[in-house]
């Protein structure tokens, strides 16, 4: 079987970066299959990403080359193998649309995941999870014990060695030191399509100031309430005669799909950190 691995790569945008990248892979026996780059004008950088197929080298002896070129030219980088589903813990509370939707997405094979483990603060998917044969973790917050259970909800997360964390609909504020631990692979999905709407309710807000556009991000998670680098957005027209309830119906199809398509890029490496925004290559 052909050894496939997708390289991402970011540094200081300069001529003849596209040539080094590509003539190193041919020297090594790469051959590129899928090929994408980004220059930010604003902020001066480079950002790449390659997928090729390379069954010269054993994988610990080309990420130690890939290393060495990657130092040479002051780049940050990522080596993934392609075959290697991404190690996930979904977390939720009551409202299960997401849920429901990324575990039949991935279970009918949609999204490159190996879904570890589902972490709630409710029991209401416990079935849920059972008929997927996926470990059910039940741990109620309350203000008293809130360290205590991120303390459990970050051991079960380290312990399935999970590469991306989902908040599924969590409806709990995480920590400024738990955001900092999951730091680039944590993936939250707000019911608004922020900047507008933040905070609670956000379709009660909008149904109060009368929107025609309903919407949906998904973002990653950073201290700073949703206010994290944005990696899909999506919205849906709505008007004057809809309820509450319509909005709200509406609007959770929109974030079932966006959340969908914001892990599935995760997962194949196509979203790279450009500060406080974000590179998806598509």
């Amino acid at each position: 079987m052909n050894a496939t691995y997708v390289l991402t790569l970011s540094c200081k945008d300069k001529p003849g970066i596209v040539h080094a990248v590509s003539g190193f892979l041919l020297e090594h026996g790469g051959n590129i299959e899928e090929a994408a780059q980004y220059n930010d004008h604003d902020t001066g950088l480079f950002f790449m990403r390659v997928q090729f197929v390379c069954d010269r080298l054993p994988a610990a002896e080309l990420r130690q080359q890939v290393q060495t070129f990657a130092e040479s030219h002051a780049m940050q980088w990522g080596l993934h193998p392609w075959h290697e589903p991404m190690r996930t813990v979904l977390m939720v509370s009551q409202q299960g649309h997401c849920l429901n939707d990324l575990l039949f997405r991935w279970k009918t094979g949609l999204l490159r995941l190996d879904i570890r483990a589902i972490i709630s603060n409710h029991r209401d998917f416990y079935q849920l999870a059972a008929s997927y044969d996926i470990p059910f973790h039940h741990l109620p917050v309350t203000p008293s014990n809130k360290a205590q259970v991120e303390a459990r909800q970050l051991e079960i997360i380290e312990q399935e060695q999970a590469e991306l964390v989902v908040l599924a609909r969590y409806m709990q504020i995480l920590s400024d030191g738990m955001c900092e631990r999951l730091q680039g692979r944590a993936i939250n999905i707000h019911h608004s399509f922020l900047p507008s709407f933040k905070g609670a309710k956000p379709y009660y807000q909008a149904h109060d100031r009368g929107v025609k556009l309903i919407g949906a991000t998904a973002h990653y998670v950073t201290e700073d309430l949703d206010e994290g680098p944005i990696i899909e957005q999506d919205v849906a027209r709505v008007d004057h005669s809809m309820t509450v309830e319509d909005l709200t119906a509406i609007g959770r199809d929109t974030e079932s799909q966006v959340l969908a398509r914001a892990v599935k890029w995760h997962s194949e490496h196509r979203v790279l950190l450009n500060g406080h925004k974000t590179v998806v290559f598509r």
